[in-house]
């Protein structure tokens, strides 16, 4: 099992990484506040791994209040919140409950907003059954639901106390989720870690291939990057904006099209991809990188083009992204393959003749 460690002073916490950590209730126990849980999952999810999960509990003398919500990212809103809500107060659930979230990036936001609002703060713990949610939405304290006008817009940083990235959950995942969880792994690689993009490229056939080794190296890489940002720079105040490398144009993708219509991992390559070719036109990549971006974009099963939303509209809705600060939207763009950084010094021209590309080769 691999262990690594979200450095967060005495609010930090462990991930774990392995296969059949599910069942090991005993990495579990220590972090319970009292002996109940409620597991919040999806409709996809419970029939899959929430009896497991109970029958270990309930071995542990822990009371189980099973939450499930609908699967997909257009139920990650207010309804869905008030839902669970709803449940927690029926089953009398108290500030001592811990919320455990048990399912991908969708159920991990929503459950992570519930725990941080529900009296004002529930303990929580993370169980990511997606590639995506392993590697990058589990970890760091991210939570929250959409705004019809843009993604994550409602939302509270609250922390995990633990997270257990069970491997095994990777072989029921379809292999579209599984690509669109290699988006942001190869974002890492990126932003900072150019030996890490290197290794992506010579082992992307076994990672979609699921190999395990190389799933679990990669998570595991992964996570060790997040992790360094995210104790640097919890609340996102300078150098975690570099995670959201593709990610501005990506929610403007997904908002865009309707939640749900493309995958988050998807509408993050396509943006990865158009912030590379700013950067090209910015003088900071040359045509031969943005190519290799790509062609590694595509190896992963992913898009490389991005939607034709028209210009106004992609404007209009990068607009409302959460970096923008003065008025004036900021970017996470590429000086090097392996250094990313923000910025809103870009010719508004630029911007716009790469999204006018993007309705072209859309």
């Amino acid at each position: 099992m691999r262990t690594i460690t979200v450095g967060l002073g005495e609010r930090s916490y462990p991930i774990y990484i392995d296969r059949g950590l599910l069942a090991r209730t005993e990495l579990l126990l220590p972090h319970l506040g009292q002996h109940k849980v409620a597991i919040v999952t999806n409709s996809t999810i419970a029939p899959l791994y929430v009896e497991p999960l109970t029958s270990a509990l309930g071995n542990a003398a822990v009371e189980v209040v099973p939450i499930v919500v609908p699967d997909g990212e257009d139920h990650k809103n207010w309804q869905t919140l008030n839902t669970i809500f709803d449940l927690l107060l029926t089953h009398r659930c108290e500030r001592r409950t811990t919320i455990i979230a048990l399912g991908g990036g969708v159920v991990g936001d929503l459950a992570g907003f519930a725990a941080a609002t529900y009296q004002r703060g529930l303990p929580f713990i993370q169980m990511p059954t997606t590639l995506l949610a392993q590697v990058d939405s589990s970890v760091g304290g991210k939570t929250a639901i959409n705004h019809p006008r843009g993604k994550n817009m409602i939302g509270a940083f609250h922390q995990p106390r633990l997270v257990v990235a069970d491997i095994a959950t990777l072989d029921t995942l379809p292999a579209r989720e599984l690509s669109a969880g290699l988006a942001e792994v190869i974002k890492y690689g990126l932003i900072m870690d150019a030996p890490f993009l290197s290794w992506l490229e010579v082992n992307m056939e076994k990672l979609r291939g699921r190999d395990v080794d190389a799933l679990a190296y990669a998570v595991a890489r992964s996570c060790e990057n997040k992790a360094r940002v995210v104790a640097a720079d919890e609340r996102e105040a300078g150098a975690r904006a570099l995670l959201n490398l593709g990610h501005t144009f990506g929610h403007a993708i997904e908002a865009g099209l309707g939640f749900g219509t493309w995958l988050h991992g998807e509408a993050v390559a396509a943006g990865i991809i158009l912030a590379a070719r700013l950067s090209e036109r910015m003088g900071l990549l040359n045509s031969a990188e943005v190519e290799r971006v790509a062609r590694l974009m595509s190896r992963a099963g992913l898009p490389t083009e991005a939607p034709d939303l028209g210009v106004a509209r992609y404007l209009e809705l990068m607009g409302h992204d959460k970096k923008v600060q003065d008025g004036k939207l900021r970017l996470v763009l590429l000086r090097a393959l392996g250094e990313a950084f923000v910025t809103s010094d870009f010719h508004p021209e630029d911007l716009r003749q790469v999204l006018t590309g993007a309705a072209a080769h859309a």
